[in-house]
């Protein structure tokens, strides 16, 4: 075979393999989204469904999350839209270290020069960039990124005078991490007169590869998969919260409360209940896959 034949071979395999990547990737995930500002110094610079944040401080500013290989652009116009810059970005923080999430960490780290912190847990995923993880062929690998800083559950990054607080909720990864801080009072909300707490959950769902418990066949994804769950949930659920967020727009229903915002002001985004309803719903969902998987292998066992 010529080497002009394994050229033309190769390219036709690489173009292959961008299109079976690309079809993996929701429409939602690339559609552009105005950015927007949510309270004070924290803005939405993501996607329609990727998300990520903007947190404006007068030492410079944290990033939270970089999404996907091709998101660097998208992000960096956002926050130039709403009259920032790109490199004034000194923190680059993770919800998880999932290729929708953290792929486009690399890049950034070069355009900006921020430092990367990432839950230990995560850490390790991101600097090899091996997304499988524990996970299925839906992980896609990307780029390795560095990280400056391996946090720890509790740790808080400040800048500037803003402090967000890393909640490690693992199961969705080992490392997953929810983010809280707090703002100040949000004007038009009557009887909010006091900081608002800001979530961010990080990733709460486990997908249908994970292996919650270990068999004789093949064991659990990783040892203590299944509690790990089960302590985020509770770690969730005692958290305060006056405003939800999370790494997927879908978790906080953002299109819908984008299409109230006109209307009723950033008072949308105060909503208590349903991150209460999000935390049930998402437990609820992991029991009965526990249940099945329990079930399933109680029935091998016979």
């Amino acid at each position: 075979m010529t080497l002009f034949r394994h050229l033309v071979l190769a390219i036709l395999s690489l173009c292959s393999l961008g299109c079976a990547l690309q079809a993996q990737v929701p429409a939602d995930w690339t559609a552009p989204q105005k950015p927007f500002p949510i309270a004070r110094n924290l803005y939405y610079v993501g996607s329609r469904d990727l998300a990520a944040y903007l947190v404006v401080t007068p030492a410079g500013d944290i990033l939270l999350n970089a999404n996907l290989a091709t998101s660097p652009p998208q992000i960096r116009a956002s926050v130039r839209a709403l009259g920032f810059h790109w490199r004034d970005i000194k923190i680059l923080l993770l919800s998880q270290p999932h290729y929708d999430h953290a792929a486009g960490a690399a890049q950034i780290l070069r355009e900006t020069g921020a430092s990367l912190m990432v839950m230990a847990g995560d850490a390790e995923v991101v600097a090899s960039g091996d997304a499988h993880d524990f996970g299925g062929r839906e992980l896609l690998p990307y780029h390795p990124a560095p990280v400056g800083r391996v946090l720890h559950d509790g740790d808080t990054v400040a800048l500037g005078g803003t402090v967000l607080t890393a909640h490690k909720t693992a199961g969705h990864s080992r490392g997953c991490t929810t983010w809280t801080l707090n703002v100040p009072d949000v004007p038009d909300v009557p009887g909010k007169n006091h900081p608002l707490h800001v979530v961010i959950v990080g990733g709460y769902a486990a997908l249908s590869s994970y292996r919650l418990i270990a068999t004789p066949a093949r064991p659990a994804s990783y040892p203590g998969i299944a509690q790990d769950f089960e302590r985020s949930f509770a770690e969730l659920r005692a958290l305060p919260c006056d405003i939800f967020l999370g790494a997927h727009g879908s978790y906080f229903d953002m299109q819908q409360k984008l299409a109230r915002l006109t209307a009723e002001g950033t008072k949308v985004w105060i909503d208590p209940e349903g991150y209460r309803q999000m935390i049930s719903e998402a437990e609820k969902r992991f029991n009965t896959q526990l249940a099945a998987q329990q079930a399933a292998a109680q029935h091998s066992s016979h």
